[in-house]
């Protein structure tokens, strides 16, 4: 539960002007916003009331402070009272983590009666806040507004989705990912700019050999098995009598977690293409993998990898489910328009509407010596994204999609994998047009979990191009809103 694992300061800003009693208010009222937050239930991370700052110097401390504190995930703003903004300028100027800026006010209503220059003296949030907003726009800071009232639910709704997207940031920023293999050979999408994400991202990408994985393998023992396959069979419905074929998942998938674990990493990609000294491609072990919540990339794509360990963490604990996907074919019947997602074994079992099934098929492409063991499911409806991050030369450009996810249409007996089925917005023919249009990728990571809001948020404070395909956009607009970002992004 990496969310519990971080925390967000609140920094209030205001001045002396006010006098002692004033300040003294001031700071009650945001340790009881901060404490009724906290039990409220909404947010998914901890609050913590740092200071109300009335100087350069207090501000830039806070933020030296964040900036060097491994559990605050970012910070949350709000002038209650009027707070000159040049004061902001050096600590905001050097901030590194995730700002919100809570543009609230204390009290819910004007209090007709008693309202008089004391009160407005003391609230004064509508004034300060603008000033805030001014200098944070002026210095073109990467930030998130959210305005309304701080009991609201929301507002705490919101808030805590922007948090769940700062926890991104920040697990990005330590995230390894380790890769067998190469990428599947003469593909351009799945390529990158290794160095380029690691500066923008802070992703450590680096190849082990396949080798080093078959001597892991070798090393697993009958009793590591065991213990893993009890898993499986309290998880999993046994559908195959090839019994040897899911154990030899078993293997591997130990192995792939015991060599991640001791490197730290929390992604993998692998190739049917590298299978040296591996009878199958990990079907089971990687699906397995995902449902623990590592990412996984199919075909050597290393981006997808690190992006499904990110949208599993940024949408911990809801449920729906975030995992590697393709789309395979389209149902492009007239009025009933539709993309099958699915992959030749690797499908997140997060995903599954019903208990899946282990099944054992042959697998007619790779190096697969025996026939591998994989989950075979129907996906759960419900509204979803498909996101797809992809190297444009020079920057980076974070694809979403929003679709609808629904019960497949058809049984699809003779097709042996997981799958899910979903209609892309605005409708299938235009969303593909957009999808290309934009470079979006063949492999993306669905969630049921995040949204395309968390992933605005994501790009802006990772400062990388952000796409939205969604139930308004037409080809004739993304194509102009691409032509004009191209233009602003080769100025930055």
């Amino acid at each position: 539960m990496r969310m519990k694992n971080y925390e967000f300061w609140f920094v209030v800003g205001s001045q002396f002007l006010y006098g002692p009693e004033v300040l003294d208010t001031v700071a009650e009222r945001a340790q009881k916003m901060v404490d009724e937050m906290n039990a409220s239930g909404s947010l998914p991370c901890k609050v913590v009331y740092k200071v109300t700052a009335k100087t350069n110097k207090e501000i830039t401390d806070v933020v030296k402070e964040a900036n060097y504190n491994d559990a605050c995930a970012g910070i949350i703003t709000w002038c209650h009272t009027f707070s000159p903004s040049k004061m902001w300028i050096n600590g905001l100027a050097n901030l590194q983590k995730p700002y919100c800026h809570l543009a609230t006010q204390f009290n819910l209503e004007i209090p007709n009666e008693e309202i008089d220059m004391d009160f407005m003296n003391l609230n004064q949030a509508a004034h300060g806040d603008r000033e805030h907003g001014f200098i944070a726009a002026r210095l073109r800071m990467p930030r998130k507004v959210i305005a309304g009232h701080w009991q609201n639910e929301s507002v705490r709704e919101r808030l805590g989705e922007w948090m769940r997207a700062a926890v991104g940031v920040q697990f990005s920023k330590s995230l390894k990912v380790m890769r067998f293999g190469d990428n599947m050979r003469e593909v351009a999408v799945t390529e990158g700019d290794k160095v380029e994400v690691q500066t923008k991202l802070g992703w450590q990408v680096n190849t082990w050999a396949t080798g080093d994985l078959v001597k892991e393998m070798n090393a697993v023992t009958e009793e590591e098995i065991d213990a893993l396959m009890a898993e499986y069979t309290a998880a999993y419905d046994i559908a195959t009598d090839n019994i040897d074929a899911i154990r030899y998942q078993a293997r591997e998938e130990i192995a792939i977690k015991k060599m991640m674990d001791a490197e730290g990493c929390m992604a993998f990609s692998n190739t049917f293409q590298d299978l040296y000294g591996m009878e199958q491609l990990p079907g089971l072990a990687s699906q397995h993998l995902m449902s623990l919540g590592y990412g996984y990339g199919g075909e050597g794509d290393w981006k997808v990898a690190a992006m499904t360990a990110i949208l599993k963490v940024i949408g911990e604990g809801k449920g729906g489910g975030s995992g590697f996907m393709e789309d395979y074919t389209y149902h492009l019947v007239p009025g009933s328009e539709y993309s099958l997602g699915a992959h030749m074994l690797e499908v997140c079992p997060t995903f599954a509407a019903d208990k899946p099934r282990i099944e054992t098929h042959h697998l007619g492409i790779g190096m697969n010596e025996k026939d591998p063991a994989r989950l075979v499911f129907e996906g759960k409806a419900g509204p979803a994204i498909v996101v797809s991050l992809v190297d444009m030369g020079g920057r980076l450009r974070l694809i979403c999609q929003d679709i609808e996810c629904i019960k497949p249409i058809m049984e699809m007996p003779n097709l042996p994998v997981a799958r899910v089925m979903w209609r892309a917005l605005p409708n299938l023919e235009t969303g593909i047009e957009c999808w290309i249009m934009a470079g979006g990728a063949h492999h993306t990571v669905l969630s049921y979990d995040v949204s395309a809001e968390q992933m605005r948020d994501f790009a802006r404070m990772m400062d990388i191009e952000f796409v939205h395909i969604n139930k308004d956009t037409t080809p004739e607009k993304l194509e102009q809103e691409l032509f004009l970002a191209d233009l602003a992004w080769k100025l930055k």
